[in-house]
């Protein structure tokens, strides 16, 4: 048993309601957490990415994805590689040291509704993938080296022509 302090008024607290499934759709978020956190059979660990819907009638709802950098499997670390490329890009942040980097960073997450593994007839909500706002990737600017066009000549030397 645990003593509570005090006596708890419920009728004085507005009661939580359960979450539905958010519906499946193209959602602005942005990663508002990240911890690299150890997978349950201690064979590796995994990218846990917390995001925020920043937009429209679900903002404020919580999404998680975790990507499994870390694994003995070749294709799920492969999966996971090419999810923390697609955030990259979408976000603008092509070279990541550190996850922070990616946070407060609004993108796209495409959201899908699943049948949940652990609860018969329930569902939840996963994120099938990530594009930057407006659809287009990001593409780092490539800085090509041209030569200066030659001025034309006007047949005598820029110090010797008179001004206009």
């Amino acid at each position: 048993m645990a003593n509570l302090g005090g006596t708890f008024d419920a009728t004085q607290v507005e009661p939580n309601a359960p979450f539905e499934v958010i519906p499946p759709g193209d959602y602005e978020v942005q990663i508002t957490a990240s911890s690299m956190e150890s997978n349950k059979a201690g064979t590796g660990s995994y990218l846990k990415l917390e995001l925020e819907i920043v937009d429209g009638p679900q903002a404020g709802r919580k999404l998680f994805d975790r990507l499994n950098l870390d694994n003995p499997n070749a294709q799920a670390v492969e999966i996971a590689q090419r999810t923390l490329s697609a955030i990259c890009h979408a976000v603008g942040v092509l070279s990541v040291a550190d996850s922070e980097e990616l946070h407060l960073r609004p993108m796209i997450a495409k959201i899908k509704v699943v049948p949940r593994n652990d609860r018969p007839g329930e569902h939840s909500n996963e994120i099938g993938g990530y594009k930057p706002i407006g659809g287009s990737a990001v593409v780092p600017a490539q800085q090509t080296k041209t030569a200066p066009k030659p001025a034309a000549s006007t047949g005598s030397a820029p110090w010797k022509r008179n001004a206009a």
